[in-house]
């Protein structure tokens, strides 16, 4: 027995409606479809229209393809949509941190934080980023075999932990890694299945997997943060910027607050960019006349010194790879938000309570936006001579008030590293189709196995 979403409703003043999606099971709806590839199935919903009714579990959703409404939805978040409640899997690794904090608690968060990841901030930590990728290219030689995924994620902790917490490296770094693999993983598998729609106080493998993943991201956070207060000193790092900040009532960030926070930019500054690192090997490795041009660009730019923080403004290729590769495979596929009283979204109102998403990877993949969309071309983003791109047709990182802290570090990390090892290296990619799978972020589905190439240096 299956059940249709509804019936159209009324179109609103500019023309947008909402139209039924695909058919749905009595109470599950289109979790099934869904749960089977979310991202095939947010897909599915952008052929219907770009106002698509269809069912999560019992609950009435509303997904959205066009940019307008797109905006819509991520300006108005805070105003007229609440962040929803999400799975315990996602809480118990993140928190209550700013990503999912709602209304004054929020607003209190995000002043607290923001000042650690401003541009200024931003700048003193390109050296870090540029020298680590430094000291993993001279670890490679010509010939070798590397797990492209094992690398960049090595990378990027360490970039992270040095950034972050000021040291090194954690006690166990290891250890910390693997348990942000697991807390991946399960938290897309939550996400995506029925668990999505248990209860919290039930059970679950999956569930007692996150709870031994966060205990030891938890003690690993514990550890350096008491050793930052034991010690007194005036760090540059986020973590130490965290610990002296005060709110306008001249409180500190409570205990939890700061492991919150800590382990929020911890996943934004390790995760994100490590995924977008790999998929642009992937892509580089695929294309060649796009990696002859970046080649290019690093030879003419550099020559033959390692890149600061004043150069990422003019390797605008680079800037341009980082970019199409965040259309293609944005870490961060999908954005939801629960209509509160007074939403609407393309003119049509929108009831109480009723979860309104979209999908970066399907709206990043939509001809309407992006001619040869499975295409990877970065001269799309050439500042002079590229495409014009509509307003929230790419939102890799959100947008509107809640538009992620970390982007502009994110996109100077990308860029730095992309630029020391792309000056020295080919990577040579291993044949075959690497497949997305939507956890937490957009993981390759198998190990990224290549062949390092050195390149001719100038």
């Amino acid at each position: 027995m299956s059940t249709e979403t509804g019936p159209a409703v009324d179109a609103g003043p500019r023309g947008h409606t909402i139209v039924p999606g695909p058919k749905g099971l009595p109470f599950l709806g289109n979790l099934p479809q869904f749960a089977k590839n979310p991202l095939a199935f947010f897909e599915r919903l952008r052929g219907h229209g770009d106002m698509v009714g269809w069912r999560f579990g019992p609950n009435s959703c509303v997904y959205v393809a066009d940019p307008e409404c797109i905006g819509e939805l991520l300006t108005e978040t805070e105003r007229t949509f609440d962040q929803p409640a999400l799975g315990i899997a996602f809480r118990t690794v993140m928190g209550n941190g700013v990503v999912v904090a709602r209304g004054a608690d929020w607003r209190r968060k995000r002043s607290l934080v923001q000042p650690s990841v401003r541009p200024k901030q931003v700048r003193s930590y390109a050296a870090t980023m540029a020298g680590s990728a430094v000291e993993l290219a001279d670890t490679w030689s010509g010939g070798e075999r590397i797990d492209v995924k094992r690398e960049m994620a090595a990378l990027t902790q360490r970039i992270a932990v040095r950034t972050i917490f000021g040291v090194d490296t954690p006690a166990d770094a290891d250890a910390m890694g693997r348990a942000m693999d697991v807390a991946q993983l399960e938290i897309g598998k939550e996400f995506a299945g029925i668990g999505a729609l248990l209860p919290d106080r039930v059970p679950t493998p999956g569930r007692a997997r996150i709870k031994k993943a966060a205990a030891v991201i938890d003690a690993e956070v514990s550890r350096v943060v008491a050793r930052h207060r034991e010690g007194g000193d005036d760090r540059p790092d986020l973590l130490s910027r965290l610990l002296t900040a005060v709110d306008e009532t001249g409180a500190h960030l409570t205990d939890q607050e700061i492991r919150d926070e800590t382990v929020t930019l911890y996943i934004g500054g390790h995760e994100t960019t490590s995924s977008t690192l790999v998929w642009a090997w992937y892509l580089l490795s695929r294309n060649p006349r796009a990696r002859a041009a970046l080649a290019e660009e690093l030879g003419r730019v550099l020559g033959d010194r390692e890149p600061d923080f004043e150069d990422y403004a003019r390797l605008t290729y680079a800037q341009s790879v980082v970019k199409e590769t965040l259309r293609l495979y944005p870490t961060i596929w999908l954005v939801t938000g629960v209509a509160k009283e007074g939403a609407r979204i393309g003119g049509v109102p929108i009831p109480v309570g009723t979860r309104v998403w979209t999908s970066q990877w399907a709206t990043h993949r939509d001809e309407r936006w992006f001619p040869e969309p499975e295409e990877f071309r970065p001269e799309r983003w050439d500042p002079e001579g590229g495409d014009e791109i509509e307003e929230y047709a790419w939102f890799p990182f959100g947008g509107g008030p809640r538009v992620c802290l970390g982007t502009r570090f994110a996109m100077v990390e990308a860029v730095l590293i992309l630029a020391v090892l792309a000056r020295r290296f080919d990577l040579d990619v291993d044949p075959g189709t690497v497949n997305p799978v939507p956890a937490l972020t957009l993981q390759p589905d198998r190990e990224v196995m290549a062949t390092v190439r050195p390149r001719q240096r100038a």
